[in-house]
């Protein structure tokens, strides 16, 4: 186990303190289990963050587990492994409570203790005085002191207690320090509060007690972020976040954004030196060990946090890309994307283009048939912004005067059989060409489209084995405005991956089955261009 600040930490003077394991594990949709707890713990540990809470040894066997296979499996190069409890109860010496002992157990070299700072909560919640709530925190944080505990403080409902009796809570401040307390945090425990009134009274405490300070935000004002930068203006030096945002109601401060303001904006080196950088893929790694899909507008590391799609953007950003950026994206790991869409203008073309690896050479006449292409094409419903794949083949259609298509389709035709028992049959048949050879293939599937796309598939992996390695990940289908009903226009989105990468094709048409073949026929055209197979004349 490495000491109080980690090996490889920036050190002892600002903490980040993570609590997705525990807080952010209380967001609607998530039930981690003790694997993904680890796996999660490692990708912290890899950020850089100074601690992890790993959760509440005791109050549940899966906790009680996680911190024993952590001490056994997790090798910590720069964070420390963090227990949560409680203080003491009402009545009990801390020696003898036993949610006490389980977080001495846990093996944890931190503990954070949870304590009342609101004197209502005290005589409400835990049913008992205002001064044996003191002795609580006093008696609690110097017993795990004796033992050799590093402790933080977590004042639940501080903001909230201190509107109602600043005295109280600021007294339970002093008690916590005194008695040993490294850090008292503040908690946002509601998430009601602004970054003018958290600034103002973290100020006003840190200049009335002396105590070194941190920060909890909840996000249920949409100011989580704010008020914890908010906080670290007024002298806090403590800030605890969760990856993503995950947290209870709408969240937690999110880790990211929190974490790169304070390199990026403040110049504070809160991370082990070139960590910032892997942000990016950190987040999505993590959301998919929760199994949510990442946010795409999610700032600094959403796929959309840096693209653009509007043609004023793009001409500024041909020109000098810092002119509509706040960064430059490959500091957290992101990349800058260009939107292909009926706002295109000729730089949004060029420069996506660019990002294809296709030089347009500066030609006016070929960009400005590109652009009238897909502003008429957008206009019968396609969306190029969410289909780079479908894209890139109509710009190499445009560059090389002609389509060339690793195959031809003839023909295909989906059949849907009702059977009086209730079952369906859904058969496909497709003919096509490929290298001279004509094609007729058959297949059943789990549905019209999923029969086209394996009749397609027992068609051509004889002739190109390539397409074995991929596979759709994603179908959406979109109903567009116009015509009333079943006679309404679908769009249909595919994305397919074969396995280093993935892609999105478009399909629009009168019906669902005929824009999923277009995208399918796209998706695998593409596929076999990334394979470096090239086209058929």
């Amino acid at each position: 186990m490495t000491d109080a600040t980690g090996p490889s930490s920036p050190g002892d003077a600002f903490h980040v303190f993570d609590t997705t394991l525990r807080d952010g594990a209380q967001r609607e949709g998530i039930n981690l289990t003790v694997a993904d707890k680890l796996t999660i713990a490692r990708h912290l540990d890899e950020f850089g963050v100074g601690f992890i809470e790993g959760g509440w040894p005791g109050a549940n066997p899966r906790d009680t587990e996680f911190f024993a296979r952590a001490r056994a499996e997790v090798d910590f190069r720069h964070a420390q492994l963090v227990a949560f409890g409680s203080t003491r109860r009402a009545g009990v010496a801390a020696a003898d409570d036993p949610q006490v002992r389980a977080l001495l157990d846990s093996g944890a070299p931190v503990v954070t203790l949870v304590a009342k700072s609101h004197d209502r909560h005290v005589e409400l919640a835990l049913r008992t005085t205002l001064e044996e709530n003191l002795a609580m925190v006093r008696d609690t944080v110097a017993y795990l002191r004796s033992l050799g505990r590093r402790v933080f403080v977590d004042l639940e409902h501080f903001f909230d207690g201190y509107r109602a009796n600043s005295a109280y809570a600021k007294q339970v401040v002093r008690t916590a320090a005194e008695a040993g307390a490294d850090v008292v945090v503040l908690c946002d425990t509601n998430g009601g509060m602004l970054p003018a009134q958290v600034q103002a009274v973290v100020a006003t405490v840190l200049a009335d007690t002396g105590a070194r300070l941190g920060i909890h935000a909840q996000d249920d004002t949409g100011c989580a972020v704010a008020n914890t930068l908010a906080a670290v203006d007024a002298g806090a030096t403590h800030v605890q976040c969760t990856a993503n945002g995950y947290g209870e109601r709408v969240g937690n401060a999110n880790l990211f954004p929190v974490v790169a303001a304070l390199q990026l904006k403040y110049g504070r080196q809160v991370l082990p030196e070139g960590a910032l950088a892997e942000m990016t893929r950190i987040s999505h790694a993590i959301a998919e060990v929760v199994n949510l899909t990442p946010s795409t507008h999610q700032p600094y590391v959403g796929v959309s946090a840096f693209a653009h799609k509007a043609g004023l953007h793009a001409s500024a950003i041909k020109v000098d890309p810092d002119l509509y950026q706040h960064i430059d994206p490959e500091l957290v790991g992101n990349t800058m994307r260009m939107l292909v869409s009926d706002m295109a203008g000729r730089a949004s073309i060029e420069l996506k283009g660019k990002e294809l690896g296709i030089d347009l050479g500066g030609d006016r006449e070929l960009v400005g048939r590109v652009v009238e292409r897909v502003k008429a094409r957008e206009l019968e419903g396609y969306s190029y912004e969410a289909a780079d794949a479908s894209f890139e083949l109509l710009l190499r259609e445009e560059v090389e005067g002609r389509a060339r298509r690793h195959f031809r389709v003839e023909s295909w035709r989906a059949i849907v059989e009702d059977r009086p028992d209730g079952t369906h049959a859904n058969e496909a048949t497709v003919k096509l060409w490929a290298k001279g050879e004509r094609i007729v293939a058959t297949a059943e599937g789990n549905g019209p489209v999923n029969a086209l796309d394996r009749a397609l598939r027992v068609g051509l992996e004889r002739i190109y084995p390539q397409l074995a390695g991929l596979e759709l990940v994603d179908y959406k289908v979109r109903i567009l405005e116009g015509k009333h009903g079943t006679q309404s226009t679908t769009r249909v989105l595919v994305s397919t991956t074969d396995g280093s990468g993935e892609w999105s094709t478009v399909g629009v048409a009168d019906n669902v089955i005929a824009a999923s073949w277009q995208a399918l026929e796209d998706a695998y055209t593409y596929g076999l261009l990334r394979a470096g197979v090239q086209p058929q004349e």
